[in-house]
């Protein structure tokens, strides 16, 4: 459980099951090497290495989300997660690795969140048929991008798919 002086807005319950029943049915998360991107508490990242998944970059700025990130994966023995203290968008530029799945839940209010798809696909963060999810706010609609796959709501937590 995260710190009370944590900043971040955590992925409910609700939803997080939601969208790993829909993964369990599109991809082998136990052959997937995972980016989290803003990662706050890591629990998407957690939540990924108990489905088995072989290797996690989890990638976040805030010093103390990211000081917690390391000790939780230092307490339950979570070798596959390598935690990434880092400028989210940066880490996008200069990465050179690619990934079978991509999770990006940047702050709702952040500016420019509907430039995220493009810029990942532009640095080819994608491996071939890897799948790229947004959580976002109502606000944006990415139907009309390029590679959109599809739209899941869940109570005021929506989760765009790109292919």
């Amino acid at each position: 459980m995260p710190p009370r002086n944590f900043k971040a807005r955590p992925t409910t319950d609700f939803a997080k099951e939601n969208l790993f029943n829909i993964l369990n049915n599109i991809v082998d998360i136990g052959k997937s090497e995972v980016l989290d991107l803003f990662a706050g508490t890591g629990s998407i990242s957690f939540e990924f290495a108990s489905r088995g998944a072989k290797k996690i970059d989890t990638v976040e700025l805030n010093s103390v989300h990211h000081a917690f990130i390391r000790q939780t994966v230092s307490k339950f023995g979570f070798q596959q997660i390598h935690a990434i203290k880092s400028n989210a968008l940066k880490f996008i530029s200069f990465c050179s690795a690619t990934y079978d799945i991509i999770f990006a839940d940047p702050p709702y209010e952040m500016p420019d969140i509907d430039k995220i798809p493009d810029s990942i696909f532009e640095h080819n963060l994608l491996k071939a048929n890897g799948l790229l999810i947004i959580e976002h706010s109502s606000k944006y609609d990415f139907s009309k991008h390029a590679r959109f796959y599809e739209d899941r709501h869940y109570g005021s937590v929506n989760f765009t798919f790109f292919k």
